[in-house]
């Protein structure tokens, strides 16, 4: 049998603890574990960021919303997601979603955003969705204390979209990904585009202080727009070049939020490590786009597949220093490599089977988060790509609370479908095993074909609405056309 048509082991199928533990042995990895019946009393620690007393270690992190009008405002739609991310009970509330500081850097025609003259997001819309949220603990029997809740910034840079078509404002010429978002040598922003967009980072800030979040989160990772400049080694001038150069405009626009928002806390949620493009090989299987030298991954060794972290320490260490004291830990992009940051078992319909086992990307990400915050004990680090884990995710999530590999466990797409899992895991109930998320990715293939976001296979509401048909028979087109080619 192929590697594209191996069936990786379903973590749903291994009976009990040692059963996973055997698994793990089997794969040459390993995951840390809490002690059976501690999940609750791990997660449950409080903790304290500044003179805010935050009730527990749970984090829902942030995703990239489909589903907000044409104005970069909330929708019912929206205002759902976000009362159930106040449901989940957890201590953090990591964003929500990714919210575009300007029209340009919107990555898609229904994402949140901000736009000059008020035409955009606006401080009321915030503060309602602050209210969903607050609304959503109620439900649950919580009240306000004991909660922190950020907003996500970004711009989307290379895979900006506001019209549905790209829109590519790059930070520099890339000799592979330019090709991919149809970005010329014109559309590279200025050094003095950048300066100015650091205006509507802070401006962006302002406006979440006043409807009352309590952090914003400078969002570096995923192939947008700050993350890639972490990587533009060509880029001549003042942001690029060595390492200084190319951190330069995230740390000015911290620099910014915090002189524009001084009570305001600031994150970021990083990539951590990059690698090459990958893209379906002849069986469908993810492979390297280029082979050889792969000089242009942040956080990358130079082979296009290894791990550097040199890097990525001294900016954690430059962050610190400019006051930054919420780190988000992540990887790659899922334009190019969905593989390494969002382990599933099912790729999205644009994309490809993964290249190894799943749970080999998930301890890869654990091992760099671990080495990330025993480095840097000031930040707060937050560990993602646990939805993977399905079953074993309040078990590994604990232990990575316990053994100091990160300080909060991130809690991503899974909670589309059960936004009361931490919840759960608090209280010592069970999870519901019918609304784990089993990674099918129809939360990234129904906005990859036009549709809202949503977890169409597990939340009755979205499996209920026209969409599903579509996004089904487009899944059976893109499978077709697949096998129908190899």
């Amino acid at each position: 049998m192929s590697a594209a048509r191996r069936r990786f082991t379903q973590l749903k199928r291994l009976a009990d603890r040692s059963a996973f533990v055997a698994h793990l042995e089997d794969l040459g990895i390993s995951l840390p574990l809490a002690d059976e019946g501690a999940e609750g009393v791990v997660l449950g620690d409080p903790w304290r960021l500044g003179d805010r007393a935050v009730a527990n270690r749970w984090a829902v992190l942030p995703m990239e919303g489909w589903d907000g009008d044409p104005d970069g405002r909330p929708t019912d739609l929206v205002r759902r997601r976000w009362r159930r991310f106040g449901r989940s009970s957890a201590g953090v509330i990591w964003g929500g979603e990714a919210v575009a500081v300007r029209p340009d850097g919107r990555a898609n025609p229904r994402q949140l955003g901000f736009a000059p003259g008020g035409m955009g997001l606006r401080v009321d819309d915030l503060a309602a969705l602050r209210a969903e949220v607050l609304a959503g603990r109620r439900e649950v029997g919580l009240g306000p204390q004991g909660m922190l809740l950020g907003l996500q910034l970004t711009h989307s840079g290379r895979w900006a979209r506001p019209e549905g078509r790209p829109a590519p404002r790059t930070a520099w010429s890339h000799p592979v990904l330019d090709a991919r978002a149809g970005a010329t040598p014109e559309v590279v922003l200025s050094d003095a585009e950048l300066d100015d967009l650091i205006g509507a980072y802070a401006a962006a800030a302002v406006a979440a202080r006043d409807a009352g979040f309590d952090f914003v989160d400078v969002k570096a990772c995923h192939g947008y727009l700050v993350h890639e400049l972490l990587g533009a080694r060509d880029r001549p001038g003042p942001y690029g070049g060595d390492l200084a150069g190319r951190a330069r405009f995230l740390l000015r626009v911290v620099a910014a939020v915090r002189a524009a928002a001084a009570d305001l806390a600031v994150g970021v949620r990083l990539s951590a490590f990059d690698v090459v493009p990958h893209c379906p090989g002849p069986d469908g299987t993810g492979v390297p786009e280029v082979d050889g030298p792969w000089p242009y991954a942040f956080g990358g060794d130079g082979t296009g597949t290894g791990i550097d972290l040199t890097e990525v320490h001294e900016l954690c260490r430059l962050l610190v220093a400019s006051g930054v004291r919420l780190l988000c830990v992540t990887a790659g992009s899922p334009y190019t490599c969905p593989h390494v940051q969002r382990p599933a078992a099912f790729p999205p319909s644009d994309g490809y089977r993964p290249p190894r086992d799943p749970l080999c990307e998930v301890a890869r990400l654990v091992e760099v988060t671990g080495a990330l915050a025993r480095a840097h004990p000031q930040l707060v680090v937050v560990a993602s790509g646990l939805s993977y884990l399905q079953e074993w995710l309040p078990a590994v999530a604990a232990g990575i609370v316990a053994t100091g590999t990160a300080m909060l466990a991130g809690y991503g797409r899974g909670v589309l479908a059960y936004p009361e899992l931490p919840g759960d895991v608090l209280a010592g109930r069970p999870c519901d095993p019918r609304r784990l998320c089993r990674t099918f990715s129809d939360c990234t293939s129904a906005p990859r074909n036009g549709m809202v976001s949503g977890c169409y296979p597990l939340d009755p509401f979205y499996r209920a609405r026209p969409e599903w048909a579509r996004l089904a028979q487009a899944k059976r087109d893109r499978r077709a056309g697949r096998e129908g080619g190899s």
